[in-house]
């Protein structure tokens, strides 16, 4: 019987492998750092790591500010703006929607704020199910009335959020609605504290919603994803989903929860 044999990595897939080590190194930190402390961290002999390095600086992708220090170098930025520029909120969003409606059967919305409403640009929900409520690509609704309007309303600050106030009046549209500030303000705080947002038919009577956020790299509120549903089909265990969904959708752009 034969033995298996394991096969060795390449010397290219170990060069591979030790740069992607260095360059996490690099970019655990805002500061240069020293050779000797990037070779304990990689656990890379001083003389490998330089060398690797030397190579990397070559490319612009790391720094030298002096000798014997490393940072990341200016060439990282320049593709990090390339691939940024590509990025597409709807292109991003658009298969974990399609995957969230499977698992729920109810309609996922995807809209981005415009002045003091929120526009819907995108829709995942099929023809074939029953009752459902699907909101109509470039439609609009007020920010106070909506859960993703809401979620945009929290990101602002107490003084944006009176002047919102008192542009827009807080007009109504059912006899749940939220018009008066200080109770859009209590509801905005719960907004903060747990990360979501309901409407709970506030714009349309018969119809609940649930959003969470969609955030850029920078850590910014770039879109809301909402379930819309009958308010007594509104399932609380569609949220982990939910968020799960807005999670996948913020790391595609460049989102880091962690940072």
């Amino acid at each position: 019987m034969k033995k298996e044999q394991t096969l060795a990595p390449s010397p290219t897939i170990q060069v591979i492998e030790r740069m992607f080590s260095l360059i996490d190194v690099l970019a655990s930190r805002e500061e240069a750092i020293s050779l000797k402390e990037i070779s304990e961290k990689t656990g890379l002999h001083p003389s490998t790591a330089h060398r690797i390095l030397n190579d990397l600086a070559t490319g612009r992708f790391v720094d030298r500010p002096e000798a014997g220090s490393y940072r990341l170098g200016m060439r990282l930025l320049e593709l990090g703006n390339l691939v940024k520029g590509r990025l597409n909120v709807r292109d991003a969003a658009l298969a974990p929607m399609r995957e969230l409606h499977k698992l729920i059967q109810q309609p996922v919305n995807l809209s981005m704020r415009q002045g003091d409403e929120i526009v819907y640009i995108e829709r995942a929900y099929s023809e074939r199910s029953g009752m459902q409520v699907v909101r109509a690509i470039g439609g609009r609704a007020p920010l106070h009335l909506t859960s993703v309007g809401k979620l945009f309303l929290a990101a602002d600050d107490p003084l944006r959020v009176r002047s919102y106030a008192t542009r827009t009046g807080l007009s109504g549209q059912t006899r749940n609605s939220i018009t008066q500030l200080q109770v859009l303000e209590r509801e905005l705080s719960r907004v903060k504290q747990y990360g979501i947002a309901r409407d709970n038919e506030e714009l349309e009577l018969g119809v609940r919603c649930i959003a969470a956020g969609i955030y850029d790299d920078q850590g910014k509120l770039l879109a809301g994803l909402s379930i819309s549903a009958p308010a007594d089909r509104l399932d609380e265990g569609w949220l982990p989903k939910l968020q799960t969904a807005a999670r996948e959708i913020s790391a595609t752009l460049g989102y880091n929860e962690g940072r």
